[in-house]
């Protein structure tokens, strides 16, 4: 007869709760994964299955109580490393989508925007665009499968295991965060430089040129040449976003080791 005692329920209950626990958390939070489109129930069942997969291969689990103090601030623990890690690539797309903002004031589509699901926020129209584009370079370079190897790399770099974790990591995450504005002002600059050069030249010709409407002729004049430069510095911008994804993958590496304590 097999006899099966509470000790043994909460080792295998603990084997898959702390990683299923860090794996949802990072896909609550990360892009194309976290998608406010996917259901959460879908969501819920792929953390499940990566969490059965990866369990046998991990370390043995803290020997806690599930329903302990001591087990949920362990929780906490995982639930904070999953979302950091999400939040690092959440910030590439984030400074694709400050890219488009840029570009889109400089062409005076500012003003186009609509509500956008996954930010719950309005998004201006060129913004969404650049951001699924970059979406759909992330997916042909399979970044989403690379990001999850990733999250299961950090299993090994920083173990569950009872202790607190290290303040430089939240300094690593905060660091990143800049690239919000650096890298979106880099990606943007190409096509602002331009625009700017002729909203310059078109401020002198109101300056000489009194009666002449600048108003009537600059916008057409500042979107069109807007698109044609986006037609042209889009195509060549998948060089910039592989790098970009490079840095955002190594920044996930590093924040692991980080809150472990390892620099």
């Amino acid at each position: 007869m097999i006899s099966v005692d509470i000790n043994q329920l909460y080792g295998w209950l603990n084997a898959f709760l702390w990683p299923f626990i860090r794996i949802l958390a990072l896909l609550g939070t990360a892009p194309l994964l976290g998608d406010g489109s996917i259901p959460t129930r879908v969501k819920v069942g792929f953390a499940a299955i990566i969490a059965v997969g990866i369990a046998p291969t991990l370390d043995p689990m803290p020997d806690l109580p599930t329903g302990s103090f001591a087990a949920l601030w362990l929780a906490v623990q995982q639930v904070l490393i999953g979302i950091a890690m999400g939040l690092v690539m959440r910030i590439v797309f984030a400074a694709v989508q400050t890219a488009g903002e840029f570009i889109g004031l400089q062409m005076g589509l500012s003003f186009a925007s609509f509500f956008d699901p996954a930010t719950g926020a309005n998004t201006a129209v060129l913004a969404r665009f650049m951001n699924n584009m970059a979406l759909l370079l992330f997916l042909a370079l399979n970044g989403h499968l690379i990001m999850l190897a990733g999250l299961i790399r950090s299993f090994d770099v920083l173990p569950i295991r009872v202790g607190s974790l290290d303040t430089n990591g939240w300094g690593v995450l905060f660091e990143w965060s800049s690239q919000v504005m650096v890298s979106g002002m880099l990606l943007a600059l190409p096509l602002i430089i331009v625009l700017l050069t002729i909203n310059l030249a078109l401020g002198i010709l109101n300056r000489t040129a009194q009666q002449l409407s600048v108003f009537a002729v600059g916008f057409p004049i500042s979107l069109m040449t807007g698109l044609v430069l986006l037609a042209t510095v889009l195509p060549q911008s998948s060089s910039f976003l592989s790098r970009f994804f490079e840095e955002g993958y190594s920044t996930m590496a590093r924040l692991a080791q980080a809150l472990a304590g390892g620099g």
